[in-house]
């Protein structure tokens, strides 16, 4: 059944592609389109990202969307554009401050360490994105949200955004896990400043933000890959295995030349579920 599904990450291939996840969102969300869904990607406007090669276009009603994000009113605009060769598009969200200023490390500084503002720069990322769909005039059937960098996204949609009007009306979640690392370690201060739901049993001031979206999101797609399989390690985590019934692992049979049209397939099928 042809679903309306609002693809979110930060890295698609040519725009930018720091981990392989650039390379998975760039395929799979052609391999469903292919199925028929009506799919929108969207993605961080870095400063690097060239607008005359991508041809990156002005959308006058994705001009200053606006939002509350720690308290204080703010807005973000967006450009439009196609993955090359495809007809997939692509949003591009704009601020000055988080996102244009980026090297192409996007997470990390040139030394190495990991961007100590990135729990808050993903937070105002989700909140800006979920802002979008007013001003998009589409109503997504589902949020496919990808990585640790989206996963703020499920809790701040229950919390804030959930039936306030007819463009959020009975929207599905489905948190996508490619790695786990150090990244998903998120400050709890920086949950609250983004007003993400946090379950009481979880505690300490630095939370997986996996274990976090587990209690608000619909489904949960984990991939194990022959080098790294991290779903043991994933289910034995408070918030995950509290949700286990939300799983399903997904298994690569290759690391290098993954099968993204197989993996698309297993992706419909939970897709599919959320439907019913």
């Amino acid at each position: 059944m042809p679903q309306k599904l609002y693809y979110l990450t930060t890295e698609i291939t040519p725009f930018a592609n720091v981990t392989p996840l650039g390379e998975f969102s760039a395929k799979v969300p052609l391999a469903l389109q292919a199925k028929g869904h009506d799919i929108r990607t969207i993605i961080p406007k870095y400063g690097y990202v060239s607008e005359r090669k991508y041809i990156l276009r002005e959308v006058i009603r994705l001009r200053e969307i606006p939002f509350t994000f720690d308290g204080e009113e703010k807005s973000a605009s967006a450009k439009s554009a196609f993955i090359p060769k495809t007809r997939v598009q692509v949003y591009f969200l704009e601020d000055e401050n988080w996102f244009k200023p980026l090297t192409n490390l996007v997470y990390k500084s040139k030394n190495g360490r990991v961007l100590a503002d990135n729990g808050e720069r993903y937070g105002f990322f989700a909140k800006a994105v979920l802002s979008t769909l007013p001003h998009l005039f589409w109503a997504p059937d589902i949020f496919i949200c990808n990585g640790w960098q989206s996963a703020m996204v499920p809790g701040i949609y229950n919390r804030h955004f959930d039936g306030i009007n007819e463009f959020y009306e009975n929207i599905k979640t489905v948190m996508v896990i490619h790695d786990l690392d150090e990244y998903s370690q998120v400050s709890r201060a920086d949950l609250e400043k983004a007003e993400v739901p946090i379950h009481k049993s979880l505690k300490g001031d630095m939370l997986n933000v996996y274990d976090v979206a587990a209690y608000e999101t619909d489904a949960i797609i984990i991939f194990d890959k022959p080098s790294t399989k991290i779903s043991t390690e994933l289910l034995s985590q408070a918030g995950i295995k509290a949700n286990k019934k939300k799983v399903t692992v997904v298994k690569w049979s290759d690391d290098e030349t993954p099968d993204y049209i197989a993996i698309a397939d297993k992706m419909d099928k939970v897709l599919e579920k959320l439907s019913d």
